[in-house]
């Protein structure tokens, strides 16, 4: 029988979930075999990839015992659930998005031993935000002075002034069983059952230590969904000081305390506006009936908000912390006054035609910062103007760039009146970055954020530890820009699970697929021939296609290899395409390669998908082309010679070069002689490399399968339920590789005259 049983509900947390499950499972001194815990994880009819991650774990450790519900009940009936599956002598809850700090089991185990196993075992814990701000929790002084001592809670009734949650308590699992303990599906549960705990408790001991990270998230939880269902925390309260275990006057002052900190937090930022008048009527009922003599609040802050809030009043509330508001407000006029002395003319353009209706037959397309049509959005505007005709794309273009663009494709200059006037009307607004000015998005607008690659460097919020990358970033508004989306495609549960975590916001997850990908599996034979013709490439020669990614840390673009030595080393029978990554501009040095005939620099091609197609195999270092190219199961080998450089500076979220499946994609050379080596004796198409690239296709390809850009438009724009269901990865037939074609392309028609 374990020692611990750890329950960790989960709904709609994928990108949180496997680092919690992990932070348990990752205990140093732990037994894997399970002797020392099990992690009961319950997928409560999640609608997104818990229940597989869970699974997914559950095959790899067997510690974790995987629990699925067919209807989701909530927090509460999921943590039931799990309680009733646990064989350990002690339960612990934990929430999906938080984190078990490490040393936590040890602790716990060193200190149950010293003071001979009591009923509950209170320990610490602290908040943080997705700024990595960081609050102490309160209990820490209280937690400190009781010590090794063993207590009831009438022996040392302030030990109901901790925090009231499932999570910060060790519960000895006959103490749970014998009362009968559950949590139900009432909101707010945790306040109630945290308290009972302890009032029914025979033994109780602390620990003076940070055990769990609570996660703060800025939405998708029960704190930071606004609503009346917030008032259910009165009815607890209402039912504990009723509750006759209550410990004496001591107790109630304690649970005063707790009560007043909550409801503050409560009436504060969780109600809508129907809602508050009811709240603080009944607020002021309990704050009022059950004050102790004598009980002053901790803080300011709390003192005021309590005098207000237990008149009982709406209107009397309002009016004491009125100052307050005032004050606030007058700072918002002076910031909107400064903000309008700012603004462009067209910018004031701009707010005036976000009064015009929404035109849902309008969509609104940009990639790459308005470089052109290419990437995802590419991919469904052509599928929109196939299977949704009545839709209307215009792309947003720089200046600079609109030469370039295909003929007959209409599209707005970037800051142009017409930009203005379509970004504030159009239905959909679809983009793999973001949209240049102060962008409002309106709630009758669709945002579809289509990313344009699969995370295997830091991204988002996780930059803001790598000073080399996020120094000049504005994480404020990269949050505001997340706070837009309606939907992020993502072409793996990789992704889904990282985004969801490092641009954590509200949007819907939406395992469609990269669009950009299907061209791999709906181009044949003819298809290849023509990209490689279109490059000069003949029959018989082997096309690499290099592409080094972009490397923070340096001003300008320096070339990882020696492609002249490189060319050299391969000899005849070989083309290097070198493709520069699209921050940089002409490379003078790639250039003189060109011209000379070392290689072929095709930087400015417009579409890098017919450089995959054209070529036999990829070499690249940290590019996520990678993730892409992996589709058409062709040769992949990483050339990393700065990975250390590069994982340190940028941070990475896997070892590409550990050599497991699913994490490196195929053979890794280090220089350009083991590069060359690479291709001559074979190994660059090895079994042992092919073995490599097939795990790696599983895992980040796994969404991809020729359908992405169908399955977003009838989604998004035709509104259908579900998605296209995914062909089986034996079914996927990527287009051929130029090793296979012996003939050229055929020689389109000539219409006779």
């Amino acid at each position: 029988m374990p020692r611990f049983s750890v329950v960790v509900p989960a709904h709609r947390a994928q990108g949180f979930l496997r680092p919690c499950l992990e932070s348990v499972l990752g205990q140093a001194g732990l037994d894997r075999s399970g002797g020392d815990v099990e992690v009961i994880a319950v997928d409560d009819a999640s609608p997104d990839a818990c229940g597989a991650i869970i699974d997914d774990l559950a095959a790899a450790d067997p510690r974790v015992v995987p629990v699925h519900l067919d209807l989701a009940g909530g927090t509460g009936k999921a943590r039931d659930a799990g309680a009733a599956r646990a064989t350990g002598d002690y339960l612990l809850f934990l929430d999906a998005d938080d984190l078990m700090a490490p040393g936590t089991l040890a602790a716990l185990d060193a200190r149950l031993g010293r003071t001979g196993d009591p009923d509950v075992l209170l320990f610490d814990h602290e908040r943080f935000t997705v700024w990595e701000n960081v609050q102490e929790s309160g209990d820490g002084d209280f937690l400190a002075a009781a010590g090794t001592r063993v207590f009831t809670a009438a022996d040392l009734p302030d030990c109901l002034a901790c925090y009231p949650a499932a999570w910060n308590r060790a519960v000895r699992r006959d103490h749970w069983t014998s009362h009968g303990f559950a949590f139900g599906d009432a909101p707010y549960a945790d306040v109630a059952v945290a308290t009972r705990l302890l009032t029914a408790a025979a033994r109780i001991a602390c620990l003076d230590r940070v055990c769990v990270r609570w996660r703060k998230r800025r939405s998708g939880s029960l704190t930071t969904t606004r609503g009346a269902h917030h008032l259910a925390v009165l009815d607890r309260y209402e039912e504990l000081f009723a509750d006759p275990a209550l410990p004496g006057e001591a107790g109630r002052a304690a649970l005063y305390g707790q009560m007043a900190a909550l409801l503050m937090a409560v009436g504060e930022d969780r109600l809508t506006p129907d809602a508050a008048p009811d709240f603080v009527r009944r607020a002021g009922r309990l704050l009022t009936d059950h004050r102790p003599a004598g009980w002053t609040a901790p803080e300011p802050k709390e003192a005021r908000w309590v005098r207000a809030a237990g008149t009982g009043s709406y209107g009397r509330y309002r009016a004491a912390l009125g100052g307050r508001a005032l004050a606030m407000q007058v700072v918002k006029k002076a910031r909107a006054r400064k903000n309008g002395l700012a603004r462009s003319l067209y910018q004031r353009y701009y707010r005036l035609r976000l009064r015009r209706p929404v035109d849902r037959n309008l969509v609104l397309y940009a990639a790459y910062w308005n470089r052109g049509v290419s990437c995802n959005p590419a991919a469904i505007y052509r599928k929109a103007a196939e299977i949704a005709p009545h839709l209307h794309g215009v792309w947003v273009v720089n200046k600079r760039d609109r030469d370039a663009l295909p003929p007959g494709t209409d599209h707005v200059v970037v800051n142009s009146r017409r930009y203005w006037d379509v970004l504030a009307r159009a239905g959909y607004l679809v983009n793999n970055a973001n949209f240049t000015g102060n962008v409002t998005k309106r709630p009758e607008q669709t945002y579809v954020q289509t990313h344009h690659g699969t995370p295997l460097k830091h991204m988002g919020m996780d930059l803001r530890a790598r000073p080399a990358v996020g120094k000049g970033m504005s994480f404020g508004r990269l949050l505001d820009h997340a706070d837009q989306w309606d939907y992020s495609l993502v072409p793996n549960q990789h992704s889904a699970e990282v985004f969801d975590r490092v641009y954590p916001s509200g949007y819907r997850t939406l395992p469609s697929g990269y669009p950009r990908n299907d061209v791999f599996y709906t181009s044949g034979p003819d298809d290849v021939r023509r990209a490689r013709q279109a490059l000069g490439l003949a029959l018989g020669t082997t096309a690499i296609l290099y592409a080094p990614t972009h490397r923070d840390y340096q001003r300008d673009f320096v070339l990882p290899l020696d492609l002249e030595r490189l060319a050299r080393e391969l000899g005849p029978g070989y083309t290097l395409l070198v493709r520069a990554h699209y921050f940089y501009g002409q490379s003078p040095q790639l250039e003189e390669l060109h011209q000379a005939g070392t290689i072929v620099d095709v930087s400015a091609h417009p579409c890098v998908e017919d450089l995959c197609l054209a070529s036999d195999a990829l070499v690249t270092d940290f590019s996520s082309l990678m993730f892409d190219y992996a589709n058409l199961d062709r040769p992949i080998v990483v050339h990393a010679a700065d990975w250390a450089a590069y994982r340190a500076a940028r941070g990475v979220y896997f070892d590409l070069l550990s050599g497991r499946p699913g994490e490196t994609p195929g053979a890794v050379a280090v220089d350009e002689t083991s590069l060359a080596e690479v291709f001559r004796d074979g190994e660059w198409n090895s079994p042992a490399a092919a073995a490599l690239r097939a795990a790696f296709r599983t895992r980040f390809c796994s969404y991809d399968d020729g359908l992405a850009a169908e399955r977003v438009v009838r989604r998004v724009f035709l509104g259908e339920e579900g998605l296209l269901p995914y062909r089986p990865l034996p079914d996927r037939h990527p287009a051929p590789s130029p090793a296979t074609l012996t003939t050229p392309a055929p020689t389109p028609a000539v219409p006779a005259p």
